[in-house]
């Protein structure tokens, strides 16, 4: 039976200067699907190629040799020496390659773990690898449980419920501040990628009144246009400190961009109403002297750090249950592979057929009371003769063509289907 295999780096092996020269574009990905699935040695085949890993899965009927091609082509496709990356490479079979793709697929592999963007690249994999008619029976089983696996792992466990990144620790910790973030007025200070994100990020928590201000007005504008909000001018943000109920400051100045005078000069205004100011910036922006005054509250970057070290704990503990998960669902995999096998498919199929033929003969002899012992015993000699016939071809159909065609894995599968051989697995 083919074997599965898996061969990669990633970013726990190989530092970002490496993993950019093994990675694959995407047409590099089905370049490389394209050749794989021409190999003699390679049955099916997908690759996985993001800026953390690149992974190539396959089934194959040797091993060896089917390493040895893939890390030949990766060299001359990328141009880069087998010995510049061969010792960040691993090398996983059959279920311990299947329980690493699970934990990938469900991120608990990931750099950061819980992070949801993987199990979409994943998908986009799979997508590719069967458009380009690479994956068969086994990859393709073994990724739809996969992504079954990793709904699981996320719905039963915490791994995606706390925050792990600073723009997503300040939205967090505005929610937290005000139970919803809907309805609230929120004023960005700042229109970089950590503005964008935080941006993202209060979107999905129905924050829709946002105010950019940025000292290039046009970059503000564009922010604001993305997302629906407005842009003023890095010179109107006092006026606009009496309407905000929070302020995320994001921007690349060396000195701060709000003073403590300023909020003072506004609290009067806005009747003491709590402001929240969240400070994600490097230098800072916000004066921290400001959490002096009444109602107001100033947190900085460390503070957010000391959330995220927090929340990165509690998701190493929630990975341990998405663990268990898939230990149980590798088991029933194997199950499903191992009853690929030609000889376990005859006798499941006949340990079925069988199985109906005596239910059906016991309750035919019992509405038959009048029989004799030696009319029973021809009529069981019947059935059994009648269930030898009939399984007769599609035995020897199995026999001669699941050991010597390349497609054995086929007519198994479809086998076991028509007769529902895997209604327990």
């Amino acid at each position: 039976m083919d074997e599965i295999l898996l061969i990669g780096l990633n970013h726990n092996t190989a530092p970002v200067e490496l993993r950019e020269c093994i990675a694959f574009s995407d047409e590099g990905t089905r370049a490389a699907l394209e050749n794989l699935k021409h190999q003699p040695d390679i049955k099916e085949a997908l690759v996985i190629s993001t800026c953390n890993r690149v992974e190539i899965l396959l089934t194959t009927d040797n091993g060896p040799k089917a390493i040895e091609y893939v890390k030949g082509y990766i060299s001359s496709f990328q141009s880069v020496p087998v010995a510049d990356f061969e010792n960040a490479l691993y090398v996983y079979c059959g279920q311990d390659a299947v329980r690493h793709v699970f934990r990938v697929a469900s991120s608990l592999d990931s750099m950061v773990v819980g992070e949801p963007q993987i199990l979409g690249q994943i998908k986009e994999a799979y997508r590719v690898a069967t458009q380009q008619k690479a994956a068969g029976i086994i990859l393709n089983r073994m990724l739809h449980r996969a992504f079954v696996v990793a709904k699981r792992v996320r719905s039963e466990t915490g791994i995606g419920d706390h925050a792990v990144s600073i723009s997503y620790a300040a939205i967090e910790l505005g929610r937290k501040i005000f139970g919803v973030l809907e309805g609230k007025k929120v004023l960005l200070v700042g229109a970089g990628e950590m503005a964008e994100l935080a941006v993202e990020h209060l979107i999905r928590n129905k924050a829709l009144d946002i105010t950019v201000a940025n000292r290039t007005f046009q970059r503000g504008i564009e922010l604001a246009q993305k997302y629906k909000g407005r842009a003023i001018q890095f010179e109107e943000i006092t006026e606009h400190l009496k309407f905000a109920d929070i302020i995320i400051s994001s921007t690349g100045s060396p000195d701060f961009v709000i003073f403590r005078d300023q909020v003072k000069n506004v609290m009067h205004t806005r009747r003491n109403r709590p402001i929240f100011f969240i400070d994600i910036a490097v230098p800072r922006d916000i004066d921290p002297e400001i959490n002096r005054l009444s109602n107001a509250y100033v947190y900085d970057i460390d503070d957010l750090k000391g959330v995220i070290n927090e929340n990165i704990e509690d998701r190493k503990k929630e990975a341990k249950k998405g663990d268990r998960i898939i230990n149980e669902a590798v088991v029933r995999f194997q199950q499903w592979y191992e009853s690929l096998d030609v000889v376990s498919t005859i006798i499941a199929l006949r340990n079925k057929m069988e199985a109906i033929a005596q239910a059906e003969f016991k309750k035919t002899i019992q509405s038959l009371g009048h029989l004799s012992e030696d009319d029973r015993r021809a009529i069981d000699r019947m059935t059994n003769a009648m269930l030898n016939k009939i399984l007769h071809d599609p035995m020897l159909f199995l026999k001669q063509n699941g050991v010597h065609a390349a497609g054995k894995s086929v007519y198994i599968d479809y086998t076991r289907k028509l007769f529902n051989l895997d209604e327990d697995i």
